[in-house]
């Protein structure tokens, strides 16, 4: 039996998507995986989503093509002061943000360097100190 299975809420060919699992999959033993409707990428933790919503709006489409990441406790005041960023239900409190790619209008206008970056600091979080040190040796190469 399983359990109330949650509606798929992503398109697999989203272009949004394609990207962010590019970024996410080429770090160290980086996986993907449905969960809540929405693909996360994790190693032993989860250090990046895709698809959120914000506390008290259950309409998944606002924020539907949007980065959840966990950023560096020092950085997320001056991330929140950025228009793009939010603080998505369920992992804001555990201070989990969300960059919504929705302002910059195409996939194109994304700054995808930016998300990398934003993810690798999540992944760092996150990702046992083994792969981190993958992460580092492949810096150097």
């Amino acid at each position: 039996m399983e359990g109330m299975a949650h509606p798929v809420m992503f398109e697999d060919a989203d272009p949004y998507l394609a990207r962010l699992r590019e970024i996410c999959l080429a770090l160290p033993e980086a996986q993907e995986k449905v969960s809540h409707g929405r693909p996360n990428f994790f190693t032993k933790k989860v250090f990046a989503g895709y698809g959120a919503v914000v506390r008290g709006d259950h309409d998944p489409e606002p924020y539907a093509r949007s980065l959840v990441f966990l950023p560096d406790a020092a950085d997320r005041p001056a991330l929140l002061a950025d228009d793009r960023f939010f603080e998505p239900a369920y992992l804001g409190p555990y201070g989990w943000l969300g960059l919504d790619f929705a302002p910059a209008g195409s996939v194109e206008q994304v700054a995808w360097d930016e998300v990398a970056e934003l993810v690798d600091a999540s992944y760092r979080l996150t990702a046992p100190a083994r792969l981190v040190r993958l992460l580092d040796d492949g810096d150097r190469s």
